[in-house]
């Protein structure tokens, strides 16, 4: 029997820098009795999209028997196990049922990183933006606003709504098993201590630093994406196409370039909001009993500094030098492939002229 930590998510709340921590000490942490079995895959992403039974385009038949696989793993495992995958943080509750069915004998433990709503309301778009969404931020905001937190279909709500996300982990574990560990203000470095004490790992075990971050987009990137979005969508591109080409090598020329990016918050005119819905994440951990690591108070969103600027108001010219970089990148995706999977970077490098060109209004 092993003790088997699954953190679940949510998405946005340091869990990259986790994971890559965790990977590049793997064979260090096994020395000490802590497994953390990717096999031969650089992440939990497959595993976790199989549980949950999402389509993800490209990756849904890949994903078949991944799930099935890490159990395996997880049964030949001694001493501490941890998986961590952000995407576990949707999975139904008849799913969470299966799992428990699967991991039946050892100790199953729940860790969920949260972080205070109004960040992860911006985190969100972003990553819509780079998985093809092509929503101003005021339309997001207004859907967000707008919907049943409990049982809405949007992502924001499924993977970050501590109460929804935790209650159906809650229903199959008693609550000093489930445990919420808040984010800290600050150094990623107490961010790693804390989940270390969770999970019992002494840091020295795991002297190497993660490289990976999840980098924002700034106010300007979010734009420039957005609309490369909008136009690639008219250009007939589909989802599996805007992935291997836009997500994998657009994005990251994008983040190479921004320097000192603009953050992205939400406006204040949804401040009485956002602080409710802190309120409602603190009162639920506080009800139902289960384990805290941090400070609840981490949740409440701080004090504004500055002028808010509006993520759908920028300046065209940023946007454009942007465009022209992604447009570069397109090039020379497009020279190194063969035809005919050539015809897609050729497909996106039209679409960027064509903003080049025009520029589509902001909404």
């Amino acid at each position: 029997m092993a003790t088997v930590f699954l953190h679940v998510g949510a998405p946005k709340t340091g869990t990259t820098y986790l994971q890559d921590r965790l990977a590049r000490n793997r064979a260090s942490l096994a020395r000490h009795g802590v497994k953390y079995p990717i096999g031969m895959r650089d992440s939990m992403f497959l595993p976790a999209v199989d549980l949950t039974g999402i389509k993800w385009p490209g990756f849904h038949e890949q994903a078949s028997g991944e799930w099935k696989a890490l159990v395996r793993r997880i049964n030949v495992a001694r001493g501490t196990v941890i998986v961590s995958h952000e995407v576990f943080a949707v999975t139904k509750p008849s799913r969470i049922a299966m799992a428990m069915e699967d991991l039946a004998g050892h100790d199953v433990h729940v860790i969920f990183t949260a972080r205070e709503p109004g960040r992860q309301l911006a985190a969100d778009w972003q990553e819509g933006l780079k998985t093809y969404n092509s929503r101003t931020f005021d339309r997001f905001l207004n859907r967000i606003v707008e919907a049943d937190p409990m049982t809405s279909r949007l992502w924001f709500w499924r993977a970050q709504h501590l109460p929804r996300a935790l209650a159906n982990w809650s229903a199959v574990l008693p609550p000093e098993k489930v445990h919420l560990l808040t984010v800290p203000q600050g150094p990623s470095d107490t961010l790693w201590l804390r989940f270390c004490g969770l999970t019992g790992i002494d840091p020295a075990w795991a002297p190497e630093e993660a490289t990976k971050v999840n980098q924002s987009l700034g106010i300007a990137g979010a734009q420039t994406l957005r609309r490369l979005n909008a136009a690639l969508f008219k250009a007939g591109v589909n989802a599996e196409e805007h992935r291997d080409l836009v997500f994998n090598t657009i994005v990251p020329r994008l983040l190479e370039v921004i320097e000192d990016p603009a953050p992205i918050s939400t406006p204040p005119a949804l401040d009485a909001w956002v602080e409710n819905l802190a309120e409602e994440w603190i009162h639920w951990a506080k009800s139902a009993a289960i384990d805290v690591v941090g400070d609840l108070e981490e949740l409440r969103p701080l004090a504004r500094t500055g002028e808010w600027q509006d993520p759908d108001d920028v300046q065209l010219r940023r946007v454009l030098r942007l465009m022209t970089t992604a447009t570069v990148a397109a090039v020379q995706e497009a020279t190194s492939r063969p035809e005919p999977a050539g015809r897609l970077p050729a497909r996106v490098m039209r679409a960027g002229r064509r903003l080049l060109r025009r520029p589509e209004p902001v909404d």
